[in-house]
């Protein structure tokens, strides 16, 4: 479990980073603000949690760790 943990944690801001680059302000109507930032962070959970599991049963598959 605390491999999960570690993966959790380097995933999480990598996912944040990679969806900075979308702009999302155009998508939302005007004065939706936190709307749209409760949108960019469940995607970003959720982007990290399929890496995480993605990168978690790659490595128990071929039991590197």
């Amino acid at each position: 479990m605390n491999l999960k943990i570690l993966l959790y944690c380097l995933s999480i801001p990598f996912s944040i980073w990679a969806l900075d680059s979308i702009n999302i302000k155009d998508i939302f109507k005007k004065n939706k603000y936190y709307q749209a930032r409760f949108l960019y962070l469940f995607l970003s959970l959720g982007l990290s949690y399929l890496v995480v599991n993605f990168f978690y049963d790659f490595f128990i598959n071929f039991k590197i760790f």
